[in-house]
């Protein structure tokens, strides 16, 4: 309930979501998968019990998924590349900090707590839905086309946006594509995982009721370099 309170603040009151299922009576920012995954948290053991989770993300493996009849990804991307591959996978979720700990450590902490999940449970391939804030494209068209000319995942493993609200990303030629606005517009997650050397699915996914507009993330979590391992201190 920490992490669905912590939800609501970021997702419903700051960003706006607005969608079936949200308890807004308790704040609660809820969906059906909650029951079936699990939750990394990350506490200010400083701050009075009640308010110390300042960040979190929901953790969804095979199995989790087979409870929960499928991934949430799944509802805005065709994932059969991934789920038939054989690998063991684990879907990122709902990743979420307070914004007084936006520019400090906290991030690096979730991915270190991350890092020993990964290994116990020896996850072969992380993915999940990254967003740009707002449904506009044209506000972040360079940020999308380059992640679709420079990091378009292998075939083999490569999900594609699906549905009404799936917009294709034809590639800018590369004397028309604006690196610097693609830059600053590329929220810091997702520049976060590029640099761990993260891909993209194939288009992007207008949610209207969460306000974004996703791209599916994928990351081998086999492939990271000594270097990459180094910093997260346990891949």
């Amino acid at each position: 309930m920490a992490v669905q309170r912590l939800r609501y603040d970021v997702f419903v009151a700051e960003c706006g979501a607005a969608y079936d299922g949200i308890d807004h009576i308790n704040r609660l920012e809820i969906d059906r998968f909650d029951a079936c995954a699990d939750h990394l948290l990350l506490r200010d053991v400083g701050l009075p019990q009640n308010s110390q989770v300042i960040g979190a993300y929901r953790l969804i493996r095979s199995d989790h998924a087979d409870a929960a009849t499928g991934f949430y990804s799944a509802g805005e991307f065709d994932l059969s590349p991934l789920t038939g591959s054989g690998r063991k996978l684990l879907e990122l979720g709902r990743s979420c900090l307070h914004p007084e700990y936006r520019r400090g450590m906290a991030l690096l902490h979730l991915w270190q707590g991350l890092s020993a999940y990964v290994v116990e449970h020896e996850i072969d391939d992380l993915f999940g839905v990254a967003s740009f804030a707002g449904t506009d494209l044209t506000k972040f068209q360079h940020a999308l086309r380059l992640l679709h000319n420079e990091y378009l995942a292998p075939l083999h493993k490569r999900p594609h946006a699906i549905g009404a609200n799936a917009m294709p990303l034809t590639g800018l030629p590369s004397d028309k594509l604006d690196r610097r606005s693609a830059m600053i517009a590329m929220p810091a997650l997702i520049k976060a995982y590029l640099r761990m050397g993260g891909v993209v699915g194939e288009g992007a996914y207008v949610d209207h009721g969460f306000g974004t507009t996703d791209v599916c993330m994928i990351l081998d979590a086999t492939q990271l370099s000594a270097r990459q391992r180094a910093y997260l201190g346990d891949f």
